[in-house]
């Protein structure tokens, strides 16, 4: 059964897992860019989850909350309680964002969710109508969108903290 499900499986989605794998590899090494940057892997992997639940469980109210508190709460822990991502940049208008390999175990746990999950309505279609599994699935989402929106969150505020002496120093040199 499992092979006739990698056989059937369209081209695209070997693709798009390739373009993920290749991104996280990406995210292993340091790197400058701009800060408009940091807002691409967050909202492409929100559409994306949020896309996939539309799509498989509606816009109800159960796994619309369901993602969403699981969003809010990994957010708010990742932001507070994760480490700094970046660092100044050699150039102004950058950071240097520190490598790490949490964002390609993040992109893989999205991909394997989104496809268990269309396995699982192959192969059990009315399991679309379970409460219990939408809840799990949204929250899931909610989880994995929290993190990179926590990390986006995070280092948002630590660019601010950069960006704070540049301000400072620059303050009475324009009062003068």
């Amino acid at each position: 059964m499992l092979i006739q499900i990698l056989i059937h499986t369209p081209l695209y989605v070997w693709a798009i897992l390739a373009l993920l794998v290749y991104r996280g590899v990406v995210a292993l090494r340091e790197r400058e860019m701009t800060l408009g940057k940091m807002f691409i892997i967050p909202l492409i992997m929100l559409a994306l989850s949020l896309q996939d639940i539309a799509a498989k469980f509606g816009t109800a109210f159960l796994p619309l909350s369901a993602w969403a508190s699981g969003a809010v709460v990994m957010t708010l822990l990742v932001w507070r309680f994760g480490s700094a991502g970046i660092s100044a940049g050699a150039t102004p208008g950058k950071v240097r964002v520190h490598g790490s390999w949490v964002p390609l175990a993040m992109m893989l746990a999205i991909f394997f969710t989104k496809y268990a999950t269309a396995v699982t309505f192959v192969v059990q279609p009315q399991a679309s109508h379970n409460a219990l599994f939408s809840m799990l699935v949204c929250a899931l989402f909610g989880v994995f969108n929290g993190y990179f929106l926590g990390g986006l969150a995070r280092n948002l505020t630590c660019w601010q903290v950069l960006r704070a002496p540049a301000r400072a120093s620059s303050y009475p040199a324009a009062a003068a």
